[in-house]
């Protein structure tokens, strides 16, 4: 299917930690609402899933948390944003990449097993990061993909690592995005 539009077609990615800040930043990257759409983490529904899982299942591994968003994003990328760019639209993805990239950094995973898992995912025309929440802190709420994974991995129980991982994947798109300038 070829699209008459197809020069004015963009895939921006938002990458971030607060999943707020992460979806205000993706609304003021799509100029006009008619014109494109954002594409967000689990639309597939595979977390949605997990976190109805038995506790008796046990806790992901962030390899296995991140294999999932992986599949979640080959779900968005065949369902939500090539069709969307093949027909000439803008699509805002919040978040991509980046951010999966961070965490698994942030737990230790090696940089080439994380470029080699998203391999498959198209590069964005243009990157945004959100740094931080309104009150200035890389804050993890349970809705967006850091905090899920984070309350997945950890546990509320244990709160330092907690902390250590939502910083830890903060910093790491931090010098994402020094690097992507």
């Amino acid at each position: 299917m070829k699209s008459t539009r197809r020069g004015k077609a963009k895939l921006i990615a938002v990458d971030g930690v607060d999943a707020a800040a992460v979806v205000a930043a993706a609304k003021a990257a799509l100029a006009s609402p008619s014109r494109g759409g954002i594409s967000k983490w689990d639309a597939s529904g595979v977390f949605q899933d997990l976190a109805v899982a038995d506790r008796d299942a046990g806790s992901p591994s962030a390899r296995t948390l991140l294999l999932l968003y992986a599949a979640d994003l080959a779900f968005r990328l065949r369902w939500q944003i090539r069709p969307a760019l093949a027909e000439g639209h803008t699509v805002v993805a919040a978040p991509y990449v980046a951010t999966a990239v961070a965490f698994g950094r942030a737990a230790g995973l090696p940089l080439k097993w994380l470029a080699n898992l998203f391999a498959f995912a198209p590069h964005p025309n243009a990157l945004v990061f959100v740094h931080a929440s309104r009150d200035g802190r890389a804050a993890a709420g349970r809705d967006g993909f850091v905090g899920f994974v984070c309350n997945h991995v950890v546990g509320s129980e244990e709160s330092g690592l907690r902390r250590r991982l939502i910083e830890g994947t903060a910093a790491h798109l931090k010098k994402a995005d020094r690097r992507s300038k």
